[in-house]
């Protein structure tokens, strides 16, 4: 570890003012509120580091201003984001292809509601978001699981899991069977194992799509977080040259922990998808929050800093977690990340079963996300937020240590 572990979250917030106990009484979001005083919460996908101080004044500008009301569109959300997509992933934008949704949640319902009114068979690769499963409620669809494969070659280095890849080749023969796929929901960077799908997979997903014209949906919320020395491709790119219909959906929320704001985009892949998105009813821009929008603005145009030391801080809290597995929980392997602060743990042979995450939260009081709800693949898995004081994780890991069965700890 740098000095880092000894000073201060990217907004200069120094780590004993990310005390669990301490934060537990000034944040009422679900994280504190969920679990007993005595739980050490580290499942939801919300940052204990402080929001970024350009986001904080932007929210507070806003207020000041009475500006409260509703919205029709983008705005300035449109030009902010078009230059941190160009400028972070070289991907050009146009401007009128960005709009409005509350969530990336409601932007992936209302797109499947706009381009598959009649539903059919979406496919997911799993194990993958949870919520995924509870949105696809909402809308006409049989989810289809397209389980993720070891990537050819992955030997895992000691007390980590191999790499993780698309498996093309079962989507394909999803794809061109009978009654075949209407739609393909597509996590990338891909939770829970912040994985960076390669461009040249993308692209044979984006052929394949064209081929067999299914609809691609990409929730593409973690590409903010993308850590060092790595790329993230956006799919929209590949999509437009691969003619396969498509959308991504988006926000400032992950990158930024803005969640409870409530602004996403919904962005066109060309033209032919921005002619459909051009008949979302109002109502979907309209419920959208306008202090979502400029939190939003604020981040992709003066955030950028914040997000690096974010992402710093996240590389070395992995890298802590890691010696941590190594020296403290035999049996444990964990996902080497590419993006975002979620560490996909791989528990099947620490003895604790096939929930580890209601073993771990009913004997060692700590709250993970337990793999099973993550579809096919998460059995025996859990999954661990990173994005916290570094002496958080020392005690979660140490709490954990304790409940593992002694032949596992031998």
């Amino acid at each position: 570890m740098t000095d880092r572990d000894d000073c201060t979250d990217p907004g200069g917030v120094p780590f004993t003012e990310l005390d669990p106990a301490l934060l537990r009484t000034r944040r009422t979001s679900l994280k504190w509120t969920r679990y007993p005083a005595d739980v050490l919460p580290l499942f939801v996908a919300e940052m204990d580091f402080a929001v970024a101080p350009v986001v904080q004044q932007a929210l507070i500008d806003r207020v000041l201003a009475s500006d409260t009301g509703y919205l029709d569109g983008p705005g300035p959300l449109a030009p902010a984001f078009a230059d941190f997509a160009r400028d972070r992933w070289a991907w050009e934008v146009p401007h009128d292809h960005v709009h409005l949704a509350t969530d990336v949640a409601t932007g992936i319902v209302e797109s499947l509601r706009l381009f598959r009114p009649a539903g059919g068979r979406i496919a997911l690769p799993t194990p993958v978001y949870p919520s995924f499963f509870e949105m696809l409620d909402e809308v006409p669809f049989e989810v289809v699981e397209v389980p993720l494969e070891h990537t050819p070659g992955s030997a895992p280095r000691a007390h980590e899991t191999p790499e993780a890849q698309l498996d093309l080749a079962a989507i394909e023969r999803l794809f061109a069977d009978d009654p075949g796929i209407d739609a393909f929901l597509l996590c990338s960077p891909h939770n829970p194992h912040g994985l960076i799908h390669p461009p040249d997979q993308l692209a044979a997903l984006a052929r394949l799509a064209a081929r067999y014209d299914v609809f691609v949906v990409s929730d593409e919320i973690h590409a903010p977080l993308t850590h060092a020395g790595r790329s993230f491709t956006p799919f929209a790119p590949l999509a437009a040259a691969a003619g396969a219909l498509s959308v991504t959906t988006t926000s400032a929320s992950k990158g930024w922990n803005l969640a409870g704001t409530k602004c996403s985009m919904i962005v066109a892949a060309d033209e032919r998808a921005n002619d459909v998105l051009r008949r979302l009813p109002p109502e979907v821009a309209c419920r959208s929050s306008i202090l979502g929008l400029h939190a939003g603005v604020a981040a992709f145009a003066e955030g950028r800093d914040w997000l690096d030391g974010a992402i710093a801080q996240v590389e070395e809290n992995d890298r802590l977690l890691a010696d941590l597995i190594r020296d403290r929980l035999p049996g444990v392997r964990r996902t080497r990340l590419g993006a975002g602060y979620l560490s996909w743990l791989d528990l099947r042979e620490a003895g604790l079963g096939d929930h580890p995450g209601r073993r771990i939260l009913t004997e060692a009081r700590v709250a993970l996300s337990d793999g099973a709800a993550f579809g096919a693949g998460g059995s025996g898995h859990a999954r661990l937020n990173l994005a916290c004081a570094p002496d958080t994780i020392r005690e979660a890991v140490e709490r954990i240590a304790r409940i593992l069965p002694g032949e596992a700890r031998a």
